[in-house]
């Protein structure tokens, strides 16, 4: 039973209401896999619980990507239980018909205090989990709570999915803590190594991953909204309000304004491009501890702070170059976005940007960690209107294959294997080939 202080750290929304479809298992105690009661049909819907640490109205990479994977699994007839840290005092628990909410104490994170981190709830989610049995658990995050969630999973013998999505063991040496770097390092290859599966975002990632001791590490794609980022957003009203002319070529970061984003070097691809054309614009969007750096260092720039939905897609169609000079990133949702507006990308060689111009057909990339062939591709495509406007078309038309579908298929798919590869005699038709 739990104690006091467990009941007060959350609060549990009602169970998920019952289908016709299914009778929910109600298990209290620990199952093993040949408990497990399994319908023929590799396509029955799944009651699938995603635990995470942020989660929007928060505004960050994970917390979109995560909320569209729910979206995209309930959409696809499944029963959602979310999981997440309680984002303050109003906010309430949501229940809907297949979908429930349980959310959980958090605390600020250090340098983003906008964001909570959860605490450990290991016998809050046993005790939740015995009753009302997940088919399998996905793990958004790898913090305190993401950490209970996976030892609950394995205490009752549940299949766990877990997503690779920030690279904070890279983002030590950017906070005056480099020596961190390796235990961190250590940390996330426990956590994802007691997983049955690991989804990183991009091939790239998964390699890398591999050869630091990872273990069953699966490249799975992110999707991109296209109905919401797209062209048709350019607002000639936008761009007078930054004084930038039709001919004038507006270059545009977008993201959180922090030190791991290495938004220096976007300042300096400006500068250097002003050179050869003064008319040139700088607009960045977002907010964060470099900002007010940031503004100093360049007060011609245009600093739109944090925009959401359709005016954040209007903030990108609008310009006409997106640069991207981050070299942390596990894959950098903001590349995809971009192009679906119609952007091409300067970017360095990893990452989403990587996999999505290939051949440079959109953008141009420079190799890691080479500024002046960054800031030198930002000069010879930023001078070349027509060149411009012929990669934005290439852009959107990769950015268009990045439907949300297939790519919730696809984890749907990751979820089913790992269930299978947790109970080796579960029927043929579960397995993927």
């Amino acid at each position: 039973m739990l104690s006091a202080a467990h009941e007060a750290a959350m609060t549990v929304a009602r169970p998920i209401p019952s289908s016709s479809r299914r009778t929910a298992p109600a298990a209290s105690r620990p199952m093993h896999s040949t408990d497990i009661a399994i319908e023929s049909s590799a396509h029955r819907w799944l009651r699938i619980a995603v635990v995470t640490e942020t989660y929007p109205p928060e505004v960050n990479g994970v917390a979109g990507t995560i909320a569209k994977v729910v979206e995209g699994l309930r959409e696809r007839g499944h029963e959602l239980q979310l999981v997440r840290p309680r984002q303050g005092r109003d906010d309430v628990a949501r229940v809907q018909e297949g979908f429930a909410e349980m959310l959980m104490r958090g605390l600020p994170i250090p340098r983003y205090p906008e964001l909570k981190m959860g605490l450990p709830a290991k016998r809050a989610l046993i005790r939740r989990w015995s009753f009302e049995r997940p088919d399998v658990v996905h793990l958004a995050t790898e913090g305190p709570l993401g950490w209970s969630a996976l030892q609950a999973a394995r205490h009752l013998r549940l299949p766990v999915v877990s997503e690779f999505r920030t690279n904070f063991h890279a983002y030590s040496q950017h906070y005056g803590v480099g020596w961190l770097r390796h235990p961190i390092l250590a940390y996330l290859r426990k956590f994802h190594n007691q997983c049955q599966r690991t989804l990183a975002p991009a091939p790239d990632l998964r390699d890398q991953l591999t050869d630091q001791g990872f273990q069953r590490v699966f490249a799975s794609a992110r999707g991109v909204d296209t109905q919401r980022f797209r062209p048709e957003r350019r607002s000639s009203t936008l761009r007078r309000q930054w004084g930038a002319d039709d001919g004038a070529p507006v270059l545009i970061c977008v993201g959180r304004m922090a030190a791991e984003k290495n938004l220096g070097t976007a300042v300096d691809a400006f500068e250097a491009l002003r050179k050869v054309e003064p008319r040139a614009k700088l607009v960045f969007v977002g907010d964060g501890p470099e900002r007010e750096r940031l503004q100093a260092r360049c007060p011609e720039a245009v600093f739109a702070g944090l925009r959401h939905g359709d005016d954040l897609a209007a903030h990108y169609a609008s310009a006409d170059l997106f640069v991207f000079p981050s070299m942390t990133e596990t894959f950098g949702n903001v590349v995809p976005e971009a192009m679906a507006c119609g952007l091409p990308v300067v970017a360095y060689h990893y990452a989403a940007a990587a996999v999505l111009l290939k051949d440079h057909r959109a953008g141009a990339l420079a190799p890691m960690g080479d500024s002046a062939a960054f800031v030198r591709a930002v000069v010879d495509l930023g001078r070349l209107p027509t060149a411009l406007r012929a990669l934005g078309r290439e852009a959107h038309a990769v950015a268009r294959t990045l439907g949300w579908a297939r790519i919730v298929a696809e984890v749907e798919g990751h979820h089913r294997a790992a269930m299978a590869e947790l109970a080796p005699d579960l029927p043929p038709t579960l397995r993927l080939a």
